[in-house]
């Protein structure tokens, strides 16, 4: 009997067409976010039986317009709110680049670690903390279907967490607005990785800004 668990980024905001990091920053949803989660709405209609959202305004705003239409409430689950980028927080790639350089390219190569400047310290503490709590949340109910609504950052760092791989994946992996990732686990909780930033409930030709 499998569980499914699908990993959903939020809608646009702002900061992601500006390209900032966007961390703890409780930044609300853009307009063309708010669409995008809409016809994230028309692919999940009963289709799932739960639904966890991060505690941040743009997870719960996309997993709100997620749920409209069905009886299930989302849950908000503080272990996946995103990451804490620390002095990052606010600042483009660039920015980041001109300022933190050294700081930037030992995040980028550090395999182990992924440290960071400040903030939750590394990638990580971070994928230990997002596995966690997926795997609570699968633990929790047994053969059925959830969406759990975060941030690009924390689930990459799941995914990290939850296949034992090292930080530089985190750099290889890209996740648009609004990306559907799907993970099935077994009894023993073994996972496996059916989808990988499908987006395929956008309208055909349309340009995401955003990608982590």
């Amino acid at each position: 009997m499998n569980t499914t668990i699908t990993l959903v980024r939020h809608g646009e905001t702002n900061w992601n067409v500006l390209g900032k990091f966007q961390g703890c920053k409780d930044i609300i949803l853009s307009n063309e976010g708010i669409l995008q989660a809409q016809y994230l709405n028309e692919r999940f209609q009963n289709k799932f039986d739960y639904i966890y959202t991060s505690p941040l305004k743009r997870a719960r705003e996309t997993a709100e317009i997620i749920s409209k239409g069905s009886d299930i409430i989302p849950i908000i689950e503080p272990g996946i709110t995103e990451i804490d980028f620390g002095e990052w927080e606010g600042l483009t790639i660039k920015e980041v680049e001109t300022n933190f350089p050294k700081e930037l390219i030992l995040w980028r190569t550090d395999e182990l670690n992924g440290p960071m400047c400040g903030g939750e310290i590394s990638l990580k503490i971070a994928s230990i903390r997002a596995k966690e709590a997926i795997l609570n949340i699968a633990t929790k109910h047994p053969g059925k279907k959830i969406i759990i609504v975060a941030h690009g950052g924390i689930i990459k760092a799941g995914l990290l967490g939850i296949f034992d791989l090292k930080m530089t994946m985190y750099h290889k992996i890209v996740l648009g607005n609004t990306s559907v990732c799907k993970i099935i686990f077994n009894n023993e909780l073994s996972p496996k990785i059916i989808t990988l930033n499908d987006t395929s409930h956008l309208p055909d030709n349309y340009r995401i800004k955003s990608y982590v």
